[in-house]
């Protein structure tokens, strides 16, 4: 597919690490304060039982055999011999510092691990937690990967995240403050969200010292609360035709040396209602390539420093002549 008009996590990692590197997701059977009461109950709008995860520690695979299981079957596939444990099932910060910290060096003692990927929530980000990150930084690569998912409190209330723009600032602040390397989750296609709200949370995350951005599709699944607005005709989910377009507008707003760890969802098999057509991510991949060629432009073409969120603070973003 040639090179990519965009930083990719890929590349990236081959540079700074010498040789090929993959994730590999695991579920170390934590929760998430938006479903066991102290935010929320039923979490996330577009969330269902697994929470995003695998569901492998509730078949009672522990971290150490999830991973080696990973590196079976990424291994070959990739020709990769070194690893990132990505704790991604629900909330990976959310539980007393010495889990943690047993957890996380469970996953690093394992061989051929080199570092963590730690998705979280902005409202379970203590500094003791970013303290224990920053010291693992010392020897291993480290990511705090934090969902924000909009930069519009508006959103982020029909979402039922259950906290503002303003306490994400606060956590990338913070970890910024260590050293740490953080990776923003943002999602495109949220109810209530238009090209112009899509744009602006691009202009936000520009002008936030973060290393990475993770871009994720609005699919619908099963069981998830969203799954019944689009039943009920009150949802409907962004064309591809959109949807690409709204990648490349998001890019276009991001600065040049950002990361880019995703660019579209990964549905497990079995659980997604809609849209069909993301099922093939080749071909979104293959689209976007292709609507950037049609632009002339790459990652970055619209992005200014001085650029800020749209939640009370400077954003300006340079219009588009494409």
């Amino acid at each position: 597919m040639g090179e990519p008009p965009y930083r990719d996590l890929s590349s990236y990692l081959k540079q700074r690490c010498g040789e090929r590197v993959q994730k590999i997701t695991l579920d170390a059977g934590l929760t998430c304060p938006n479903r066991d009461g102290r935010v929320g109950r039923g979490g996330c709008l577009y969330c269902n039982a697994r929470g995003s995860g695998t569901g492998a520690w509730s078949r009672g695979l522990g971290l150490g055999e999830q991973i080696r299981e990973g590196q079976a079957r990424l291994g070959p596939r990739y020709g990769a011999r070194k690893f990132i444990a990505y704790f991604q099932s629900f909330t990976n910060t959310y539980a007393p510092l010495e889990q943690l910290r047993t957890l996380y060096l469970e996953a690093l003692a394992c061989p051929g691990v080199v570092g963590l990927s730690i998705g979280t929530r902005p409202d379970c980000v203590s500094d003791a937690v970013l303290d224990l990150l920053a010291e693992l930084k010392k020897d291993y690569l480290v990511w705090l990967e934090l969902g924000l998912q909009s930069a519009h409190n508006a959103t982020l209330q029909r979402l039922n995240r259950g906290h503002d723009v303003a306490c994400f600032t606060d956590a990338v602040t913070r970890a910024a403050a260590r050293g740490l390397e953080t990776v923003a989750h943002v999602i495109l296609g949220l109810p209530g969200e238009a090209p112009p709200e899509m744009a602006a949370t691009a202009a936000y995350l520009g002008g936030l010292p973060i290393q990475g951005v993770k871009i994720h599709l609005l699919y619908v699944t099963r069981d998830s609360a969203l799954a019944a607005l689009l039943l009920r005709g009150e949802y409907r989910c962004l064309t591809l035709e959109e949807y690409v377009a709204a990648v490349a507008d998001f890019l276009e707003l991001l600065p040049p040396g950002c990361v880019i760890h995703r660019l579209t969802g990964d549905p497990h098999p079995g659980e997604l209602l809609a849209p069909e057509w993301c099922r093939d991510k080749y071909r979104v991949l293959k689209a976007i390539k292709t609507e950037f060629a049609r632009r002339g432009s790459r990652q970055g073409s619209r992005w200014r420093s001085e650029a800020a969120g749209p939640e009370g603070s400077r954003f300006k973003v340079q219009s588009s002549k494409l």
